[in-house]
């Protein structure tokens, strides 16, 4: 089974680009989209060429901001937009899908924002997801995707030392916050493969940052430890354009 996990920066906007033409290369048996920035009735205009796909949406009220879509070839056992707390779950990012030997989940984690205004509520994030993922895993393995707004050690990103602890996404709160992930164990697939390999998932459009390979690893597939022995490969895939992130995937037996 082939996952793609990729932040599209919104749908709209998206599938004017080379979006369709991409998906189709890389063919995935789930797609996981994050920050859509679109209503679930848009979303599903723009995807609506993606027949041979099941899709679940999930957006909130606010327009132009935040959102999550799973499109799966096969039909989940049990499909979920909310992780149970009112607070976090208005903002849409988060889709639990069941199979049969795993849980996927798909999430857009908060960013802590310019002036780190929202770093109170993220580390309280944190500490809920992670809560919400072990509960999963009482029942059976998890596998996670999506943009988690940190970049985890100082090899995921350029310029570590001159946004530790100034920079939303390398502050030693959301740092800790992995830390917890990574010593509940759950794996972070990548750098288990890839321990020592400079790559990164996001870019800001600023500066062509691109350009210059000046990005950040926040892009991520973790699994329950009794997973990653199931794991075939795992890719950064940073020839695919159209967005700040690019797309990661996972090949899971």
């Amino acid at each position: 089974m082939k996952i793609v996990s990729w932040n599209v920066n919104g749908i709209r906007a998206m599938v004017k680009k080379d979006f369709f033409e991409s998906i189709a290369t890389l063919n995935p048996d789930i797609l996981c989209l994050q920050e859509t920035k679109a209503q679930d009735n848009e979303v599903e205009k723009a995807l609506v060429s993606m027949s041979g796909y099941k899709q679940y949406y999930n957006s909130v009220d606010k327009k132009g901001y935040s959102g999550t879509t799973i499109l799966s070839k096969s039909k989940p056992l049990s499909f979920s937009n909310a992780m149970g707390i009112e607070k976090h779950d208005a903002e849409g990012r988060v889709q639990c899908a069941e199979y049969d030997g795993f849980y996927l989940v798909n999430v857009y984690v908060p960013n802590s924002g310019q002036k780190l205004e929202r770093l109170d509520y993220r580390e309280k994030w944190d500490a809920d997801f992670l809560t919400y993922l072990k509960k999963l895993e009482k029942t059976k393995p998890v596998i996670v995707c999506g943009d988690f707004n940190v970049a985890h050690k100082a090899i995921d990103l350029k310029n570590d030392k001159s946004n530790y602890n100034k920079t939303a996404g390398y502050t030693q709160t959301e740092i800790d916050g992995m830390d917890k992930c990574i010593h509940s164990g759950f794996v972070d697939v990548y750098r288990s493969k890839y321990p020592d390999t400079i790559a990164y998932t996001f870019w800001s459009y600023r500066f062509k940052f691109r350009e210059r390979n000046a990005g950040w690893r926040i892009d991520y597939f973790l699994v329950s430890n009794t997973l990653i022995d199931k794991v075939r490969t795992t890719q950064i895939l940073s020839d695919y354009y159209g967005s700040d992130h690019c797309p990661i995937s996972l090949e899971i037996t």
